[in-house]
């Protein structure tokens, strides 16, 4: 991926296992997780390119400690703008701390410790590092970030969304993980903000809103300043459209006068072609909460028949300054 010619790095390992020693610890759904995390995460919705992606899954062999041990050194070498690890499988709590289970799990080394996973994510040189884990007892790993102390000490750039918290379960769905259904629906645009742009944190806020009605909650900590993208889909509003907020809005609390010929089923005669455009624009800002009718009126379309105004909202205010800056 590049911006402005400059190769942006970012690198996701993808890990699905199923086929765990004991018939009754099997799972269906683990595989398919990582499969579809890598589809999604792989291109953006305009079929450019995305994350370089690595899958780790089930398969005729055994993926085993040394094997996830490999990945997860070879994940966060180098440097770059973000690297994102995604689990599916088991995970159990030892008295060391929580693990990540393999499928070479015998009694005495169950698989990797997840402080295996945070401390070369850690040290890692990519400037952000999501990792999300799709796993019974996940929260573990977020709960190290519990204090302030803890958090402090922890690198900046370092986000973690787990599929529920330490003492709960994470469920399996119809072909695909309870949790991780969702976070595929944030990523192809359920999460995306007014440009089109998905950040863990707003993948977070929808799953925790999808799963509002289900017995695992999903949990979210992080020590970030800043948030990359984790994936762009199609924006909300045309990015031309955005770029003429300082036009119709040539100071942040400028009231729009509209009237009857903004509206295109009025009788105003001659019709004002012109103004039934930029109305027509003002609604679908008004659609993603950047526009709003005068406080007398309910609608926009009341609004212009009644010769009032609309001015932007505080989201408005804040992209019409990013189009000030040149930044959409």
């Amino acid at each position: 991926m590049k911006t402005n010619g400059v190769e942006k790095m970012k690198r996701a390992l993808l890990v699905g296992l199923n086929n765990y020693p004991e018939k009754e610890n099997q799972l269906e759904c683990c595989v398919q997780d990582a499969k579809e995390m890598a589809r999604v995460l792989s291109v953006n919705e305009d079929g450019s390119k995305n994350f370089e992606c690595t899958t780790l899954v089930s398969s005729g062999n055994l993926v085993r400690r040394v094997d996830l041990r490999n990945e997860i050194t070879r994940l966060f070498e180098g440097e770059g703008d973000i690297a994102l690890f995604f689990f599916s499988g088991h995970a159990l709590l030892t008295a060391n701390g929580g693990v990540l289970v393999t499928e070479d799990a015998d009694p005495f080394d169950q698989g990797v410790g997840m402080n295996e996973l945070l401390n070369p994510a850690s040290a890692s040189k990519f400037k952000e590092i999501v990792i999300v884990l799709d796993c019974c007892h996940s929260g573990a790993l977020g709960n190290i970030l519990g204090s302030a102390a803890e958090t402090s000490a922890l690198r900046k750039g370092v986000s973690f969304l787990t599929a529920c918290s330490s003492e709960q379960s994470s469920l399996e769905g119809e072909g695909i993980g309870i949790f991780t259904g969702p976070v595929i629906d944030a990523l192809e645009g359920g999460a995306s903000d007014v440009l089109g742009q998905v950040t863990i944190a707003s993948v977070y806020g929808y799953v925790d809103e999808v799963l509002g009605a289900e017995d695992q909650r999903p949990l979210f900590k992080a020590n970030v300043s800043r948030l990359t993208p984790l994936r762009q889909c199609a924006p909300q509003v045309a990015r031309d459209i955005l770029r003429k907020l300082p036009r119709y809005f040539p100071q942040e609390n400028y009231e729009l006068p509209l009237d009857p010929s903004f509206e295109p089923t009025s009788e105003y005669t001659p019709r004002n072609r012109e103004n039934e455009r930029i109305f027509g624009e003002l609604q679908k800002m008004r659609a993603v909460r950047l526009v709003e009718p005068h406080s007398s009126e309910e609608h926009m379309y009341y609004a212009a028949m009644n010769s009032k105004s609309c001015h932007l909202t505080p989201l408005g205010r804040f992209y019409r300054k990013l189009a000030i800056q040149g930044s959409i």
